[in-house]
This record gives C-alpha cells, structure tokens and sequence, in this order.
C-alpha cells in the first residue's frame, strides 16, 4: 500500500516526520532510482526501492518507543560532522532505528524520548497538544523574586516571546540555586536562552519530566523501554500521572528531592515550593526562615 514518503521515512526511524520533509525538499530522497523533491508523493515499501542519502531503508514493522536518561556530552542527531557523540550510540544491542523525540543539547542532561513512530512523535512535539516538560536548572549565584516572576510571564526572545511557564524555587544553596521551569513550546535551546533573558546564568540544565513521565530510578546513560499504558498517556493532551507498578507512587513526584542525581550542594538546604503559574508568595512572607 501506498504512504507518503516522509511518513515512511519516519516509519523506517531516519528522522521525525518534519525532518523527513527537509530531506526530501534537499533532494536526498529517491524512489527507485528518481530523486524525489515533491511533499506529496507517495511510495509503496513492499516494492519501490526507498533510499536517504544513498541508504536503502529497511522496514520492520515494529514501533519502539524509549526512555533515554541523557548524559552531557552526547547529540540528539542521527550523525554530526564534527565526529560527537550521538544518543544512539546509548542504544546498545536495539537493532531497530530509531530518532530523537525533539532535542536535548550537547551540555543538557535527562529525559529524552526515542522512536520510530513518527506519528506518535509529531503529537508529542506539536505545541498545539500542550505536552509539558520540565527542567531543573542550577543557577549560578542566587536568583530573585523578580527574575522568576519574569520566566513564568513569558520573555521576549529573538524568535518571538515565549508563552507563560511553570516555574518555582525548588533548592537554596549557600552559592547556587535549583530552579524548575515547565514549558509547553519546544524552540530551541528556550529553557536556557529564558534564563539568559533575564540575567540568570545556567551552571547545568537537566529535563527531569515529559508529560506524565519522569525517570524514576534510571541511571545516567540508561534506558528501558516504555510500557503500552505510558504510550497511551503521553498521546493524550493533558495525561494523568503515571503510578508506577513496583511502587505506588506518581514517578515524577520531584518536590523536596535533591535535582542532582546523588550530588547534592555543600550547605543547601531544601525549601518550599514557589510556584508562579499559581501565584507567586515573596521570600519574606514564608514560614521557618
């Protein structure tokens, strides 16, 4: 049967859907033998020869869906010229492809989703379905009331300004704090650039929730496999918290842990929460200081 093309490159785990669309307007697609450079056409796998980048695509069939618990120091991309390590260099013994779930950057850590379903893909990272992600930040030095309050109205960037954010104080340290800042667009570099917006400067950036998903125990530089039901929730606009099995307990049940896996700051002390999607509470009027 008949497909689009760049919805059978996404099928084949080349690149999401969208980026399917580039290669095929850079000419780097070709139907048995034909260059192929028109978003319309269509190919049939069973018989038509299908190459990207003079590579014959190879169709299993089988949808797979990871979690992926990012190192620094790796690239959400399929190849990179300057020889970097890639994120599927992680995927030891996957012999399907498959293809970042949007991006994290080389010196950004965490949460990253990898499959060959493209159409699964372009739902998560459309910004009409609102799926939110979340990033703790480590602040160099301290921030302020005014600085937070400016990241949850939105902030003027190069590419336009940014809609209103999730964000709230999570750890206060003697020289550095934790921030989490939850976000529903997807441009990139935006959780740093936000910050550098409003003069706050990242020491390390880390995704710890997509939707309803979180990490839970996954090491740096591992991953597992999602289970159907967490398929399911994250295609939904707004997903319920996920209850792991072995637990009981929501798997992105963050507040008053330690952002830093197993490091947490010499002289930190844990706080309560100021969430300025909610309201923002001044540092002066909180209880225990």
């Amino acid at each position: 049967m008949q497909e689009r093309l760049q919805k059978l490159i996404s099928q084949a785990g080349v690149a999401s859907r969208r980026a399917a669309e580039e290669l095929i307007l850079n000419g780097r697609v070709t139907v048995n033998g034909m260059v192929v450079t028109e978003l319309g056409s269509k190919a049939d796998p069973a018989s038509d020869r299908i190459t990207v980048d003079n590579k014959l695509l190879q169709f299993s069939g089988k949808l797979i869906y990871i979690l992926l618990n990012k190192p620094v120091g790796y690239i959400t991309a399929l190849k990179d010229s300057q020889g970097r390590a890639l994120v599927t260099d992680l995927l030891k013994g996957l012999e399907e492809r498959v293809y970042p779930v949007g991006r994290l950057d080389y010196n950004t850590e965490g949460l990253l989703l990898l499959t060959n379903d493209g159409d699964w893909a372009n739902r998560l990272m459309h910004p009409r379905h609102e799926v939110e992600k979340e990033y703790f930040v480590r602040v160099r030095g301290k921030v302020t009331e005014q600085q937070l309050k400016k990241l949850s109205e939105g902030v003027d960037l190069e590419d336009g300004k940014t809609a209103p954010a999730a964000v709230r104080l999570v750890k206060e340290g003697e020289h550095n704090d934790w921030i989490s800042v939850a976000i529903h667009e997807g441009r990139n570099r935006q959780v740093r650039r936000m910050c550098e917006a409003v003069g706050i400067s990242v020491v390390r950036l880390r995704r710890v929730r997509y939707g309803a998903l979180s990490m839970g125990t996954l090491k740096v530089g591992q991953f597992r496999y999602l289970k159907d039901s967490e398929v399911r929730e994250l295609s939904g606009n707004k997903p319920e918290i996920l209850i792991s099995k072995e637990t009981k307990k929501p798997v992105h049940a963050i507040q008053n842990r330690k952002p830093a896996s197993n490091r947490a700051d010499s002289g930190s002390k844990e706080r309560q929460t100021v969430n300025y999607k909610s309201g923002p509470t001044a540092r002066g009027q909180k209880k225990g200081r």
